[in-house]
């Protein structure tokens, strides 16, 4: 096999490997993780023993799904930021993470079972998660926008009963309005007069 070969190859897998996490995002996102997985192979154009030549079980297509909803949502910060000021980039980044959680809470099982097995990984990606939070916090109080004393972590937690108590396609427009209250927290504390009189 020649070089020119043996990339294309490689690129024709990693087309592959997009198409079949795409496909799956979708069908996780409408069916749950009990969807098929032989329809997930069709939508993403490809046959039955390419998605399981990638992914040999069902909770690995599972886990590097998640895996990649992480690195999307992690990534997208800096391109927030610049197309953006820092409260619309907060707030453009929190309804896709909301979204992200929908995501991750249709594949709640299978995901729990995946990461029991390795604890290190569940808190590697809470901390990715927060960092880039945090990040996102920072530029706003560099603004002014967002107030000082803001933990990242607990604006994570936040969002996180958001995603409970609102998670359901019908509750879009509660998910909204819990959001505006919680970029209303955000915003800085009104200074306290000292005078007096």
């Amino acid at each position: 096999m020649t070089e020119e070969a043996g990339g294309r190859l490689r690129a024709d897998a990693k087309i592959n490997q997009d198409r079949l996490l795409n496909a799956a995002r979708r069908a996780f996102a409408r069916d749950g993780v009990d969807t098929s997985l032989r329809e997930i192979a069709k939508d993403a154009g490809v046959g039955i023993g390419t998605l399981y030549r990638r992914f040999p079980t069902r909770e690995d297509l599972v886990w590097v799904v998640y895996r990649s909803e992480v690195d999307r949502i992690c990534t997208s910060v800096a391109e927030l930021l610049a197309q953006h000021p820092p409260v619309t980039a907060l707030r453009t980044w929190m309804e896709s993470f909301l979204e992200f959680l929908a995501t991750k809470r249709a594949m709640a099982d299978v995901l729990k079972a995946a990461l029991a097995r390795d604890d290190d990984q569940r808190l590697e990606i809470r901390d990715r998660l927060t960092t880039a939070l945090a990040t996102l916090l920072a530029a706003g109080v560099a603004e002014g926008s967002i107030r000082t004393d803001v933990a990242a972590f607990d604006v994570v937690m936040a969002l996180g009963g958001i995603a409970l108590v609102a998670a359901e396609p019908d509750q879009r427009a509660q998910a909204a309005r819990q959001v505006d209250l919680l970029m209303y927290a955000l915003r800085p504390l009104p200074s306290r007069s000292t005078g007096r009189g």
